[in-house]
């Protein structure tokens, strides 16, 4: 039973209008699924047998958007509900569906009937259908019973509907660990094989994708699955060599760190730097990059400037990251070898930094995973704690820490081996 207390007040009102306007009105999708599951959606879909010009001519407050598929959202303030028009299944040559050469859906503004449009979506449990009139639950594909038995399940033919849209081995995947739910082996199955698919999709769109399936809460979880299913690697390539090259070695320590610290701050509802996990998740291309160029004779800020560079300029083919991410995230990279120069006047002059906090929390997972001198993050740490007097005291010899013996980002040694004994 679905309660209408979780239901958002404007969802209802646009539900009642449409209905009012003698138009059928369904929720649908991810929030009936989540409703279902007694959780508090944080959007609410509507699906109506209206057409977008016909949805506009009832709300004022109506934007039509989007090519591929035509969308209607409702304003409210800062709440946006979102219409959709039932598509149909077939095209009679009238309408507007056109496919890429792979089987790629770009544009279907084609409509029909609400059992047709059941047919249309993506996995049974988003093609339930909440009847505000009755507060019954319509289902057309078998969506309930999945619902119950904890299964995600595509509708069709599974790689005709991963070609059609290869998105949707993404969406599996976030839908999959935010559930709890197990991946039918029809849906997973053809995923390693279509996964190259993914480079076909606009970088700017994975982008978008990337940022849902790192920041739902469930990312240690939703990591591991994208490996499993060899989708990281054309996510994020060069990361995914490097973890190839040393599977139990820092780089997944730290990515690991990062990203249960990334969960454990979402749980607890404080907010997340997008800058920050992209940081760490590029963190192993640039530092190997940058100690290749160091050892070849560039000092070490300028090497972290270029290598930087060059691991976003690749990047930005399979993922987009927007300007505004990235500039910071080459703030926290070419920040860390000057966090370890701390003596003299540099250390109070990095303070001031608008990225010394950033980079400050960045040196201290590095030091915690073992890639960096837990003595400096330590340092750093007594340096903002302590008062004027106290700072020029660190600052005149260091604090008794060793600096300039290794550059940024190259690997602390492990314990020495004791020497066997020659009676061995």
């Amino acid at each position: 039973m679905i309660s209408r207390a979780l239901i958002s007040d404007h969802a209802l009102k646009v539900l009642y209008r449409l209905r009012k306007a003698n138009y059928q009105a369904y929720l649908v999708g991810g929030c009936v699924r989540d409703l279902l599951l007694g959780r508090e959606p944080k959007d609410f879909d509507v699906v109506t047998d209206a057409h977008p010009d016909e949805i506009r001519a009832v709300f004022r407050n109506c934007r039509l958007i989007g090519r591929r598929f035509r969308l209607a959202h409702i304003h409210f303030g800062d709440e946006i509900v979102e219409v959709a028009t039932f598509r149909a299944l077939n095209d009679d040559g009238e309408g507007d569906r056109q496919h890429g050469r792979d089987g790629r859906i770009l544009r279907d503004n084609i409509y029909g009937s609400i059992e047709e449009d059941a047919w249309r979506r993506d996995f049974t449990v988003n093609a339930l259908y909440y009847n505000i009139n009755d507060f019954s639950v319509l289902d057309f594909v078998g969506g309930m019973d999945d619902h119950k038995a904890g299964i995600l399940r595509l509708i069709g033919e599974p790689e005709q509907r991963f070609r059609e849209d290869p998105v949707r081995m993404l969406r599996a995947i976030r839908f999959a660990v935010k559930l709890g739910f197990t991946i039918h082996p029809s849906c997973a199955d053809p995923i390693p094989k279509l996964a190259h698919l993914l480079e076909g999709i606009p970088s700017a769109r994975l982008f978008d994708e990337v940022i849902k399936l790192l920041l739902s809460g469930y990312s240690v979880q939703t990591f591991e699955e994208l490996r499993h299913f060899r989708l990281f690697g054309l996510l994020f390539p060069e990361t995914e060599q490097c973890l190839a090259r040393e599977p139990d070695g820092f780089p997944l320590v730290f990515l690991a760190k990062v990203l249960e610290r990334t969960d454990e701050r979402i749980q607890q509802n404080k907010g997340v730097a997008p800058f920050f996990l992209f940081a760490a998740l590029l963190w192993e291309p640039v530092r190997s990059l940058a100690n290749a160029k160091m050892k070849a004779g560039d000092t070490d800020v300028y090497a972290y400037q270029e290598a930087a560079s060059e691991v976003l300029n690749r990047q930005v083919r399979s993922v987009a990251i927007p300007r505004s991410i990235s500039l910071t995230m080459r703030e926290i990279w070419t920040l860390q070898p000057r966090l370890e120069r701390i003596k003299g006047l540099k250390p109070f002059k990095l303070i001031t930094h608008p990225r010394f906090r950033a980079a400050y929390d960045f040196l201290v997972l590095r030091a915690e995973t073992g890639e960096a001198e837990p003595e400096l993050a330590n340092w750093w740490t007594r340096f903002q704690e302590a008062d004027e007097a106290q700072r020029r005291v660190m600052t005149r010899e260091g604090g008794g820490l060793r600096t300039g013996a290794r550059r940024s980002g190259t690997r602390r040694r492990g314990p020495r081996k004791p020497k066997a004994s020659k009676e061995s």
